[in-house]
């Protein structure tokens, strides 16, 4: 893959990380964190919604057909791995009855903008 089109995916990609933060604030998300990175992994938006804490990775494609086949198990692992790391490195949520969850928040279109599918509850942690 060439240079420039690399950027111009990385540029896509933190647009759609954006784009699907503001869509979850309009929908009563309080935003937490975005790209919070660990030794572990990655989560590209850490959002609470009443009793609600979600990590959400976000995937932009041109096409549904190709957002789906995005989220390997092994980034699902890394995924947890982090959130883990969160929740001790923030005790507040220790002393909280709250649900933690894992969501997938496609962003379907060209250069980060276009339709979102919101998929709650996309893979859990056992």
């Amino acid at each position: 893959m060439s240079q420039p089109t690399r950027q111009k995916r990385e540029k896509a990609g933190r647009r759609a990380e954006r784009y699907a933060a503001l869509w979850l604030w309009v929908r009563g998300y309080k935003i937490l964190e975005m790209r919070y990175k660990t030794r572990e992994g990655e989560i590209d938006i850490i959002a609470r919604k009443g009793d609600v804490l979600a990590c959400i990775e976000v995937k932009q494609r041109s096409k549904a057909s190709h957002a789906v086949e995005a989220v390997s198990y092994a980034s699902e692992q890394r995924i947890m791995a982090a959130a883990e790391i969160y929740v001790t490195r923030n005790p507040y949520l220790l002393e909280e009855d709250f649900e933690l969850r894992f969501d997938v928040l496609y962003v379907i279109g060209k250069s980060g903008w276009g339709r979102i599918d919101h998929l709650k509850d996309a893979f859990r942690a056992y």
